[in-house]
């Protein structure tokens, strides 16, 4: 009696399942190499284009779904309803569709299964960089982010967090190939890599002391209007009060808020420091999600605009210049989506107090490398990240946090982060956690020292040029191997 098999669908789905167990926050990010490896090699021995775009799809839905999981809760509290929470799927299913129309090119150019492993790779590789891109990026699950707990993600110093999925993606391809050469070669890779992580030594640079809270006000409460601003402003003026000498305030995003415009002064706010300022306007004006660099004397001395506001939460893509897309929605709720928007920066800049200069970026703007790196490259000696966790569900804090931590690495600058609901505290250069503080009930103070550090690392410089170049020798070996055999059995 012949032996029965799994439908593609639910073997690729197996696959993106290991895969996504690979990724953050679980600790075994060393094993996504072979987690992948899995995937390719199936995906590359379908029959047809369609086919391998099929198995790609699935293992992508797949991974997306598990990796993603909170998502759905979040949707559900956004809108009141549970099961709102199932518009997530068209989320995962669309991550899945850039993936899998990557792959139909690749199988229509690429005529052998060998061949196909390589170009996959390549491929996953351009479609991680792409999602970095345009008013729809989403780039959370990005696969380098996997080598955090591992010595190996120190490469991103040199071409980023790109970079680091490019050692998996390769990695994946030779194991994928059957090829001992292929293996041998990259296994070298990995280990010249290996090397150069476990070299890296923190930089040294004087101190700055501060003073960070971890607030656990409720972000819906907040949205809301049940939770007041004065009471979050009294609690958090009440752990910031007994601070030590010299030391700067951090709080976190839109601690502070007004409407109308960034005012000259801020007297309830116990500078000198930092704080994550919110402004409401009147529509048609979009409002403005911000960090402020406040005096001891209450004067405001610069203003920092968050780079990329939140697709469908914080802004409308193309809202001012296809307004007809978003007029049912309007129309239908009696609501003005651009009361709920916020203006994006037009560029970054580092925020100056007593001489320093502070690199002050705003929640998700975290996820997107080119605003810690532009932020280093303006000269700021110190990363500052004030954010709200609240939002998110289950992995979503642990995943903000960890990535967070990649930023420290490609730019060699310490992170301090201020939080609402999720983990505040400091991150040395090399992207250590050295204190924390990561639960609790009530609003809690932390003492910091992070170190004030200058220089330039190679990613500053080059961006993600050097991941795009190893990408194209991916794409391109497998275009050499187009016509190559892979045995199927």
């Amino acid at each position: 009696m012949p032996r029965r098999r799994l439908p593609p669908p639910a073997v690729s789905a197996l696959l993106g399942v290991a895969l996504a167990l690979t990724l953050p926050p679980l600790p075994t990010g060393v094993l996504a190499p072979f987690a992948l490896a899995g995937l390719l090699w199936y995906a590359a021995r379908a029959d047809t284009p369609r086919q391998v775009a099929g198995r790609v799809w699935w293992a992508v839905f797949a991974m997306t779904t598990l990796h993603l999981w909170w998502l759905t809760a979040f949707l559900g509290n956004i809108f009141g309803f549970a099961p709102a929470g199932a518009l997530a799927f068209v989320l995962y299913a669309l991550e899945g569709g850039f993936f899998a129309l990557m792959a139909y090119v690749v199988a229509r150019l690429v005529a052998s299964a060998r061949g196909r492993v390589w170009a996959l790779a390549g491929g996953w590789g351009l479609v991680e960089a792409l999602r970095f891109l345009g008013p729809l990026a989403f780039p959370w699950p990005t696969l380098g982010y996997a080598l955090l707990p591992t010595p190996l993600i120190q490469v991103a110093d040199l071409g980023g967090v790109l970079l680091a999925s490019g050692l998996i993606l390769g990695l994946a391809a030779a194991l994928a190939s059957r090829s001992r050469r292929s293996v041998l070669t990259l296994g070298l890779v990995w280990l010249a890599a290996l090397g150069y992580g476990l070299t890296r030594t923190p930089g040294q640079g004087p101190e700055q002391p501060m003073r960070v809270l971890r607030t656990t006000f409720d972000a819906f409460g907040r949205a809301s209007g049940r939770l007041t601003s004065e009471q979050m402003v009294a609690e958090q003026q009440r752990a910031s009060a007994p601070r030590p000498p010299g030391s700067l305030v951090v709080w976190s995003e839109t601690a502070l808020s007004r409407f109308g415009t960034v005012p000259a002064q801020l007297p309830e706010f116990p500078g000198p420091g930092l704080s994550g300022f919110g402004v409401e306007r009147q529509p048609p004006l979009f409002g403005l999600n911000a960090v402020v660099a406040v005096g001891a004397g209450a004067t405001v001395h610069g203003v920092n605009l968050k780079a990329r506001p939140v697709p469908f939460g914080e802004y409308y893509p193309l809202y001012r210049q296809l307004p007809g897309l978003y007029r049912f929605v309007e129309q239908g709720t009696g609501l003005s989506l651009a009361a709920f928007s916020r203006e994006s920066a037009r560029q970054v800049q580092p925020l100056t107090l007593n001489g320093i200069q502070y690199g002050t970026y705003v929640c998700y703007d975290s996820v997107f490398p080119w605003v810690a790196r532009e932020l280093t490259r303006k000269g700021a000696q110190l990363l500052v990240n004030p954010s709200n966790d609240g939002w998110y569900q289950g992995w979503g804090v642990a995943q903000h946090f960890w990535m967070g931590r990649v930023r420290a690495i490609e730019t060699r600058r310490w992170l301090v982060r201020s939080v609402n609901l999720g983990v505040a505290g400091a991150v040395d250069d090399l992207g250590r956690p050295v204190q924390v503080i990561a639960s609790g009930d009530a609003v809690q103070a932390l003492d910091v020292r992070p170190k004030l550090l200058g220089g330039q690392t190679v990613y500053a410089r080059l961006g993600d040029l050097p991941a795009l170049l190893l990408f194209a020798v991916l794409l391109g070996l497998g275009w050499a191997r187009r016509h190559s055999t892979l045995e199927k059995s």
